[in-house]
């Protein structure tokens, strides 16, 4: 998985698959899921990041939890 953010758009892009996209859904004004031509979710598009992920300017901080099951 790939995080990217774009501070112009303010927008977070979580990449899951890297395969292309085949449409995209948007399940609300700020968030869309890409799905690839496998039917799966290949990335998810996060607009007003900063916001709706209360992403600190100062002290910004991504979370992994619980990985060890799939380091395994």
């Amino acid at each position: 998985m790939k995080i990217s953010y774009d501070p112009k758009a303010d927008a977070v892009y979580l990449t899951l698959k890297g395969h292309g996209v085949d449409h995209t859904v948007r399940i609300s004004a700020d968030v869309a899921i890409d799905y690839g031509p496998d039917g799966e979710i290949h990335g998810i598009e996060i607009l007003s990041a900063r916001r709706l992920l209360k992403i600190s300017r100062k002290h910004p901080q991504v979370e992994l939890e619980q990985l060890e099951a799939v380091l395994r």
